[in-house]
């Protein structure tokens, strides 16, 4: 059965069983490196504002996303997809964005994306079945596993800031790529969810001792 970040209490087993499992992560988190739950909602809305928040900053993100929340009451397939095109782009939605929403909702409302059981599912498996979807690429679909699930061995790969963290944590000489970080998260499951967390919380803490924004 797939275990769930839903409280600290589970987010604190799954750092133990790190801890035992990889001296790097036993030293951060002895550090003091503290990750967060950090959830969104699940379904459409929590799936459109990782999209939305796909390649542009945070700030920017929200500001789209108050935009659309104005027009898409309630914040459904249906709802979205009766939305005009030029609506859309006046929340903010680049045509790509808008592409991969529509996609999104027309495989919701038509079955072939179970949003609602991939806690049902190991996290190779859902993220196949999210990937499945046209527009929807490996980050955005871990993401969603991690923050909007809750999945504890959702692995985002491919963000930067975790290939960084894992560079400056393991002394490796170059920062890893979406496959070679991969390798090395084996040996982490099932919680490599909690290992990504715990690279973020790492890497925020590298950027304020910089003096650089986190």
């Amino acid at each position: 059965m797939t275990t769930l970040l839903e409280t600290d209490a589970v987010l604190k087993r799954g750092l133990g069983e790190l801890a035992r499992a990889d001296p790097v992560m036993a030293k951060l988190a002895a550090s003091g490196i503290t990750p967060q739950l950090r959830k969104r909602p699940p379904g459409f809305e929590g799936l459109a504002w990782i999209v939305i928040g796909q390649q542009v900053s945070t700030a920017s993100a929200t500001a789209i996303w108050t935009r659309l929340r104005q027009i898409l009451e309630p914040p459904t397939p249906g709802v979205f997809l009766r939305l005009s095109d030029e609506d859309l782009r006046t929340a903010g939605l680049s045509a790509g964005k808008v592409r991969t929403l529509r996609a999104v909702a027309t495989e919701l409302i038509e079955g072939r994306l179970p949003l609602d059981e991939l806690h049902n599912h190991s996290a190779d498996e859902a993220h196949d079945l999210l990937t499945r979807v046209k527009g929807i690429g490996p980050w955005t679909a871990d993401v969603y596993l991690l923050f909007c699930l809750g999945h504890s061995d959702a692995f985002p790969s491919g963000d930067l800031a975790v290939q960084e963290a894992a560079r400056l944590a393991y002394g490796l000489e170059q920062r890893p790529d979406a496959k070679t970080l991969t390798a090395l998260a084996e040996n982490w499951r099932p919680w490599r969810g909690v290992a990504a967390k715990m690279l973020w919380a790492y890497y925020r803490t590298i950027k304020s001792r910089e003096g650089a924004p986190v």
